[in-house]
């Protein structure tokens, strides 16, 4: 299947209820570009972003990034005709539809129906499905969810705003750190105690990304708020990527490069994990199951560390040729 290639380190959110960003986002040099129907565009600007949406699908070159739309949720009756009208007038253009606020299993399978209708009577290719993890709900049955559609889900997007409402959780900031959630250690001499900040949403993207990788999908994380503030938005992506995490959206051009420079490996990296591929290759031939690597101790589990690494920068490299 084709999305088994597709890069997902970067993906722009771009409004559809704006001609002007619309016409600069396929070349704003994102992986993916997502034309959003639901809570960029305001009610009374809904019909008029879905046509904007399917002229933007028909008329621009597409060749350099992959597209989805994000629908409108399945609580709304925007829902149906944004699949409806979008996938009839412009799927031959699509890659993906992203579903918002997955609660259940029968959330996708009521869009992936649809599509498959669709595509049946107009004769497209498959497009698949990104799933919006963004709610209570959807978290508690996120291990379901990732199994639903196995053919057709290509992603979870952890939805960091609507989960935190849905959860009641308080925040300051999308996507961010809250001043609020640290811990105090122990007195020092003076009677100091240090604080340290943590991250209140570790555990939401750890369970989400172990469903991911659990059943053969991407996990990528959704907005940072602050597009003045790009070492905040680094500092956010890494840890994702330090999770497994494979990418992140840019709600604003200038997070577009920050993304591709986090979840692309570094130089570093690489020429490691092929020292660490080339080292054990003559232990095995030597018949030997480890070996030893600049002092550290390497066995099968390293290489195939590295062998994901090696995949993944011939993955970029191929994508941009």
């Amino acid at each position: 299947m084709a999305y088994k290639n597709r890069l997902h380190r970067s993906e722009l959110a771009v409004p559809g209820s704006n001609w002007r960003m619309l016409e600069k986002a396929p070349t704003a040099g994102a992986d993916l570009v997502f034309l959003d129907l639901e809570d960029a565009v305001a009610p009374d600007d809904k019909e008029q972003a879905r046509r904007n949406v399917i002229k933007a699908l028909n008329e621009f070159d597409w060749s350099h990034c992959s597209v989805s739309v994000r629908i409108n949720g399945l609580d709304t009756h925007y829902c149906y005709r944004d699949i409806v009208d979008v996938v009839e007038q412009a799927g031959d253009k699509l890659d993906t539809l992203l579903v918002p606020k997955v609660g259940k299993p029968s959330d996708l399978q009521f869009v992936a129906l649809l599509l498959e209708q669709i595509e049946a009577a107009k004769g497209y290719e498959q497009i698949n499905l990104h799933a919006l993890i963004e709610t209570a709900m959807g978290m508690a049955n996120v291990e379901t969810i990732a199994q639903t559609c196995p053919d057709r889900l290509e992603a979870l997007v952890f939805g960091v705003a609507d989960y935190a409402a849905s959860t009641q959780a308080r925040t300051v900031s999308m996507g961010g750190p809250n001043p609020d959630y640290r811990v105090l250690g122990f007195a020092d001499e003076a009677g100091l105690r240090p604080s340290y900040l943590g991250d209140q949403w570790h555990f939401a993207m750890s369970r989400m990304i172990v469903a991911c990788r659990a059943y053969g999908i991407r996990p990528i994380d959704g907005p940072f708020g602050d597009f003045n503030d790009p070492e905040g938005y680094l500092a956010v992506a890494k840890a994702f990527a330090a999770l497994g995490g494979e990418g992140k959206w840019a709600i604003h051009p200038t997070q577009i490069e920050l993304a591709n420079q986090v979840f692309t490996p570094s130089d570093k990296e690489v020429e490691r994990a092929r020292r660490i591929v080339a080292a054990m290759q003559q232990a095995a031939a030597e018949g030997r199951g480890a070996v030893s690597l600049d002092g550290r101790l390497i066995d099968a589990a390293s290489i195939r560390q590295a062998q994901v690494i090696i995949e993944k920068v011939e993955q970029i490299e191929q994508h941009t040729k």
